[in-house]
């Protein structure tokens, strides 16, 4: 999935795209459905998805960033209690299993982890909104590909 986006991104053709406006109604809930349930399932916060399906639909590539890390947000708190409550049954029928889990977890979420992640986000993010916004709109969908095109790529190392 990363390295379809990352082509998207890099080869930038302008005819690749389902029509100029966001659709209404039913298909946009169809898309919402299956941004949450991919990113849900792949563990990421679903901007990936949101942000491509906005520029198969004409909206401009720093609105897509924009609009789809606010989606992220939304999407990932759903995902995170999925987490939570896919972990505590682990825990009670494997013992074992329970032995080995992080401390100050909660079901498969690290108490830890999110009070690292959350500040860090918190200062980092206004720093990505100025960077993306200095650049040019090719820049940023080179830049974004190429990031893309790692991650996928860390994805397959990682397989083997």
């Amino acid at each position: 999935m990363a390295w379809s986006a990352a082509a998207r991104l890099l080869v930038a053709r302008a005819n690749w795209k389902f029509g100029n406006d966001l659709p209404q109604g039913p298909l946009m809930r169809i898309y919402g459905f299956f941004i949450g349930l991919l990113s849900t399932l792949m563990g990421i916060g679903g901007g990936l998805f949101a942000n491509l399906l906005m520029t198969f639909y004409s909206r401009p590539i720093h609105q897509a960033v924009a609009t789809s890390s606010a989606l992220a947000v939304l999407i990932s708190i759903p995902g995170a209690l999925g987490y939570v409550y896919a972990g505590w049954p682990a825990a009670v029928r494997y013992p074992d299993v329970a032995a080995l889990q992080l401390p100050f977890a909660v079901g498969y979420v690290s108490l830890i982890g999110a009070l690292l992640v959350i500040p860090t986000s918190l200062v980092t993010a206004p720093l990505g909104v100025r960077a993306a916004h200095a650049m040019s709109k090719r820049t940023l969908e080179m830049a974004f590909g190429c990031y893309l095109f790692i991650v996928g790529s860390r994805f397959v190392i990682s397989l083997l």
